[in-house]
């Protein structure tokens, strides 16, 4: 069964431990983005690529997680978006940083629409209402960055770094909101 079919304590600790997992990650490279990302060029196209690379493998984990890549369909497309997304913006880092933060507005948009889709999926799961909201942003920020694409202001990392930190954040608000949910639903079972 799928996430959105059995919304257990199995899948409610499997999600609060990812979505801890991916805020943490999140945090770190934003982190990194502020400052090794801002001295160092070079670290910084690291970081450009590793991002997108980073959320392909969280996505296909997750889906492996809830019930396999089939009934999984919107994180199957994540995955396999930023992939290509990770592949187009190391490429476009050859090209100018215009072209980078336009591939990142494409992508933010896609993944945004697909979080989108995964967080209604699996809404009984709990704490999705976050997930909604984090995609819905994100496709926001992804019209934002190919307006700035198009822009005269030369783009770099610390225009995607707080998109990151979004991301974080609603990750981290679902995060906690499970594990409240658990404690709760725990203390109501030792009583009962």
């Amino acid at each position: 069964m799928t996430t959105a079919q059995l919304p257990d304590p199995d899948t409610s600790r499997w999600l609060s431990s990812y979505y801890f997992l991916r805020a943490g990650v999140s945090v770190a490279w934003v982190a990194a983005a502020f400052t090794v990302g801002m001295a160092m060029p070079p670290a910084a196209a690291a970081l450009l690529v590793a991002y997108p690379a980073w959320d392909a493998v969280a996505n296909l984990v997750d889906a492996r997680r809830s019930g396999g890549l089939a009934a999984s369909p919107s994180q199957a497309l994540n995955a396999a978006a930023s992939t290509v997304v990770a592949i187009a913006v190391a490429v476009a880092l050859g090209s100018s940083p215009y072209a980078v933060l336009a591939v990142f507005g494409v992508w933010a948009i896609l993944s945004g629409l697909l979080q989108l889709a995964t967080g209604v999926r699996r809404w009984k799961a709990g704490a999705q209402w976050a997930m909604v909201l984090s995609g819905a942003q994100s496709a926001l920020a992804g019209i934002h960055f190919i307006v700035k694409a198009n822009g005269s202001a030369v783009p770099g990392i610390t225009d995607v770094a707080p998109y990151a930190a979004f991301g974080a954040f609603y990750f981290l608000v679902s995060a906690v909101w499970l594990t409240v949910a658990q404690a709760r639903k725990a203390s109501t079972e030792r009583i009962a």
